[in-house]
């Protein structure tokens, strides 16, 4: 080897040494779940093990076992266009990771280039001759990242493109529990719209026979006014039910993407219940909600962001080199006497810059802080969601034994009422009153059961869709915690 050789070698060995060692600091603080402070388990929840499930899957609904609700669930995964949307930005935040981490890599390019010139015969030297020169270099540049600059821009695009994937989640639970709040409402309103019908009947048949008894003079004209009054109330409450089922078939319509939706009447009676959530469930399943781990992952990209800042305020390093031939003769470009070479450092100091890198450090903590706040909120939230949604389950659930018990004696109440005015015991008012009480007691059952449905999918969203063993939720997050 010529010591020009070894000369090289040793630069370039020297210039690989600076390299390695600046993959070994990094400047900012490393990221560290913060402790919030909430009770063990959850309140509420006052049934037996027996009666419960312990693990319910994210596809919750096909529990329900209602072939419709599946279908409008697939399609809304498929043609909701907020789904869409959020599945385009997690598309964004994976590109910029990429980008991201590409900037720690060296870039090689290639460089060719063919010019010609003349020299001037009035200038000293000059000749006045024309002469053509040819290039071909290849060049790289690489940024040694001694201080870790772009080491906490790549972590910070990687737990920003987390939270975009969470936040697609977040759009999904969102998404679902409207499908499925509205599906539960239009099949409400399908069998309330089924009672209405039967009263309406029931309302014109009274009316008739009172017609026909004013006319032999043992009914009243009052009483059949009455009659017609509520006739006319009942055929009002028909058709804005109807109403209010269309404007539930046109949200549904656009929750899927199928503007031209129909669905038959269905019952909400055919749908079983909802499984039942365990006694004592750990507010741990909060680590499993999507917006939670949404703010988490924002809370460590804006720690990241800190070292990005604080690296900036330190001097940069530039490794380039160019290698190639320059000739002015294209058959000569790639002969050895052609050749040449450079490779050069470059070192960016800033000495003055008016406290401008300082101040963009004190924003990167303040959001830091800002991350740090909401990321505490988020977990306050959903513990109070998680809350709010076992009351009202609960709260739905022991009512339903007073709604059927309420419904009977109402129906049993009208047969009786019946009978005493048709023996002339009572007036048509009475038999008025018993008939709106069975008919308001009748609806009540009915959104009793959809009160039912709408909060377990309530609580299926406060825990993140659905909910897991308690020994199972502790293995998994125990597992996660030594992956990070």
């Amino acid at each position: 080897m010529t010591l020009h050789a070894r000369g090289t070698a040793r630069r370039w060995g020297s210039l690989l040494g600076v390299a390695v060692l600046g993959g070994c600091a990094m400047v900012g603080p490393d990221y560290e779940r913060p402790a919030v402070e909430l009770p063990a388990h959850f309140p509420v929840a006052t049934v037996t093990k027996s009666e419960a499930t312990a693990t319910v899957s994210p596809t919750w609904w096909t529990l329900l076992g209602d072939p419709t609700l599946d279908e409008l669930m697939e399609a809304a995964r498929r043609h909701n266009t907020d789904v869409q949307a959020a599945a385009a930005r997690v598309e964004q935040a994976e590109a910029l990771l990429r980008e991201a981490e590409a900037l720690r890599w060296p870039t090689l390019g290639l460089n060719a280039a063919a010019t010609r010139q003349r020299s001037s015969a009035l200038a000293p030297g000059g000749t006045g001759a024309a002469y053509e020169t040819y290039q071909l270099a290849g060049t790289t540049s690489f940024e040694i990242d001694f201080w870790g600059r772009l080491r906490r821009a790549s972590e910070a695009a990687r737990a920003q493109a987390l939270a975009t994937d969470y936040a697609r989640e977040v759009v999904w639970q969102t998404v679902s529990g409207s499908v499925a709040q509205s599906y539960f409402t239009l099949r409400m309103l399908d069998e309330q719209i089924a009672l209405s019908r039967e009263t309406l009947a029931s309302r014109e048949e009274s009316l008739r026979l009172l017609q026909l008894r004013l006319q032999t003079g043992a009914a009243t004209r009052m009483e059949v006014e009455q009659a017609e009054a509520e006739r006319a109330e009942a055929a009002v409450q028909w058709r804005e039910l109807q109403r209010q089922r269309e404007l539930v078939r046109s949200q549904l319509a656009l929750l899927t993407g199928q503007p031209a939706l129909q669905l038959e009447p269905g019952r909400l009676g055919d749908m079983p219940l909802p499984p039942v959530p365990p006694p004592g469930l750990p507010s741990a399943l909060l680590e499993r909600r999507p917006d939670v781990r949404q703010a988490e992952a924002l809370l460590a990209a804006a720690n990241a962001q800190i070292g990005v800042a604080r690296a900036a305020m330190y001097p940069s390093i530039v490794l380039t080199g160019a290698a190639g031939g320059l000739s002015t003769e294209l058959a000569d470009l790639l002969k050895s006497g052609a050749r040449f070479g450079s490779l050069g450092l470059t070192l960016d100091l800033p000495l003055f810059d008016a406290g401008r890198r300082r101040a963009q450090t004190a924003q990167a903590e303040a959001r830091q802080r800002e991350a740090l706040a909401t990321y505490r909120a988020a977990v306050l939230a959903a513990f109070r969601d998680v809350g709010d949604a076992l009351t009202d389950w609960e709260a739905a659930r022991a009512a339903q034994a007073d709604v059927e018990a309420a419904a009977q004696a109402s129906e049993r109440a009208l047969r009786a009422a019946q009978q005493r005015y048709e023996v002339g015991y009572a007036s048509y008012l009475e038999l008025l009153d018993a008939q709106r009480s069975a008919y308001a007691a009748r609806l009540r059952v009915v959104e009793n059961r959809r009160a039912q449905l709408s909060a377990t999918v309530a609580v299926f969203k406060a825990l993140g869709g659905g909910w897991s063993a308690p020994e199972r939720l502790t293995a998994s997050r125990d597992s996660g915690h030594r992956e990070r």
